[in-house]
């Protein structure tokens, strides 16, 4: 019967060690579980960079018609023939109804209206 008993507390003392090393490994998991917080600050971060997102327009208005600075720089880009153009400058002088334009150093004009 001493025998028994001896292997039953070798096995009791086999199964908390056990015990005590499985609980070793879930601590890890609560740290992993603690850095959380740190993924939603950069949620928080990528969302204001977000918000600060601005849509711009200019508009001309001449005569009753209205055109885009979008859609003047599209035309300039037509008007020029150059396929890839690197730099686009346009420039609007409505008193004189032109919209001059220097499209990788080709130069032209067309009517605004």
């Amino acid at each position: 019967m001493a025998a028994i008993k001896k292997d039953v507390k070798a096995a009791e003392t086999v199964t908390e060690t056990k015990v005590a090393a499985a609980e070793e490994k879930k601590a890890p998991a609560k740290k992993v579980a603690a850095k959380k917080p740190a993924a939603k600050t950069a949620e928080k971060k990528t969302t204001a960079k977000k918000a600060a997102a601005v849509t711009e327009n200019v508009y001309v208005q001449y005569l009753g018609s209205e055109i885009t600075s979008a859609d003047l720089i599209a035309k300039a880009k037509k008007e020029s023939g150059v396929k890839s153009p690197k730099t686009v400058n346009v420039y609007v002088k409505p008193e004189e109804n032109k919209v001059y334009y220097v499209v990788d150093n080709n130069a032209g004009s067309f009517d605004l209206v």
